[in-house]
């Protein structure tokens, strides 16, 4: 635990991290060969660190993870993360120490970064053909891991790397829809697949799941429906293969799985009562929410189901900070961040506020507004009401947190990005391979 930090506080990184060096943008360059626990015991603050930079909020990230280990208690549903929003194991554990059943990934390499982390349970949100992860499933192992499988051809290229398991791969037959992204395309297709996971040695039908996200992108009440009319047929395709019997005896419980970020109040309404580990068939709904973990000031504050459903709101955790580095003309200002910093693909970042010379105390600023991303700029307009001068370092929420964190390597995390003078309390460190 870092120096002068409450002992309910969840230790990131730099209690391992070593010496800091030149190999992450983030370090300032009289931290260079310091140790990372020490120098961020000592509070530096924002004026310390260099500029672009990306900064995690710390009582925003157990603020979020606080609301969603409440929300899920209250929907009845267990919850794997999904782990690709921040690929950030320290992160990963803080959800896990919060009672996530265990964390979610999106690619082999994801899969055996998790596994190496000691997590025991882990939704492999996809099809797995990799022959070599597929052998390394088939061997005894404590995790449990479950692969997806949208199509008859996906189960038979399985087969071959699979036959000889010592432990069978389970299997969720994932159900898509026209328009959508993978997953069978009807019921009657899933049941196929199922059909063929049952019959071949070396995988186990496991359960159902699928992704809601890719049918909807706002939260209109059509919106709505299209979620909760495929989230229903995702339902009837796992009482269809009860009926039929198609699930083997699966002791660690069948699965049901739905639930990005931006809808996983309608898969609980829709699904949890289909939660019953401990019943004669034990079932479990496992919601795969990621990105609540840091939320942000753009997508995710706009769609999050917490606007729906009340209680407590997550908080956005990430925020960009870029300096002011020229004036080329009236009304415009040009900063030192671009597309290799900060997120663009879901909406521009943010003007929030301002510190003065990059020193004063951070104070909102209202009337600029970002007009465009370069690889390494930022341009920032502004009327002639507003007074920005070069020097000056704004603060910038972002939107989708999952192309943040894959620009940065290592992350200060400071005490309250909101307050007038945040300091570095930890660092986090991301793998993205």
């Amino acid at each position: 635990m870092l120096c002068n930090e409450p002992e309910d506080v969840v230790p990131y990184d730099a209690q391992d991290l070593g010496p800091l060096d030149r190999r992450f943008k983030a370090v300032p360059v009289a931290a260079w060969g310091r140790d990372a626990a020490e120098h961020a015991a000592e509070r530096p603050g924002l004026s310390d660190l260099p500029t672009p930079l990306v900064t995690l909020d710390a009582g925003a990230l157990s603020s979020n993870i606080a609301t969603m280990r409440e929300w899920t208690q209250r929907a009845g549903v267990d919850l794997a993360p999904h782990g690709k929003t921040t690929m950030a194991p320290s992160i990963w554990r803080a959800q896990r120490q919060a009672g996530a059943l265990g964390l979610t990934v999106a690619t082999p390499w994801q899969l055996t970064v998790a596994l190496a982390e000691g997590f025991e349970w882990v939704v492999a949100a996809y099809p797995v053909l990799d022959p070599g992860v597929l052998r390394l499933l088939s061997r005894p192992r404590s995790a449990r891991v479950l692969v997806w499988a949208d199509g008859v051809e996906v189960v038979e290229a399985m087969a071959p790397h699979v036959r000889d398991a010592v432990v069978p791969v389970d299997v969720l037959v994932e159900l898509g829809g026209l328009g959508g992204r993978t997953g069978a395309r009807s019921i009657g297709a899933a049941v196929e697949v199922a059909r063929a996971v049952r019959g071949t040695p070396g995988l186990r039908l496991a359960g159902v799941t699928g992704y809601e996200g890719a049918f909807a992108h706002d939260d209109s009440p059509a919106s709505l429906a299209v979620v909760r009319t495929y989230l229903s047929d995702l339902r009837a395709l796992h009482h269809r293969l009860l009926a039929e019997g198609l699930y083997p005896a699966v002791p660690e419980g069948i699965v049901v799985s739905a639930g990005g970020s931006a809808f996983f109040d309608v898969v609980a309404d829709v699904l949890a009562p289909l939660h019953d580990p401990a019943g004669a068939i034990p079932t479990r709904v496992v919601v795969r929410s990621g990105a609540y973990v840091a939320h942000d000031d753009g997508f995710y504050s706009g769609i999050t189901p917490l606007n729906r459903v009340g209680g407590d709101r997550f908080r956005s955790a990430v925020h960009g900070w870029v300096r002011v580095v020229s004036r080329p003309e009236p009304g415009l200002a040009l900063c030192d961040a671009g597309k290799r910093d900060l997120p663009f693909d879901e909406g521009l970042p943010v003007v929030q506020a301002v510190r003065r010379g990059g020193t004063g105390a951070t104070e909102p600023l209202d009337g600029a507004e970002v007009s465009a991303l370069n690889d390494q700029h930022t341009f920032v307009r502004f009327p002639g009401t507003v007074e920005l001068r070069v020097g000056d370092v704004l603060r910038l929420g972002l939107s989708h947190p999952c192309t943040t964190f894959d620009k940065w390597g290592l992350l200060p995390v400071v005490d309250d990005a909101l307050a007038p003078q945040p300091v570095l309390v930890d660092w986090v460190r991301t793998v993205f391979g």
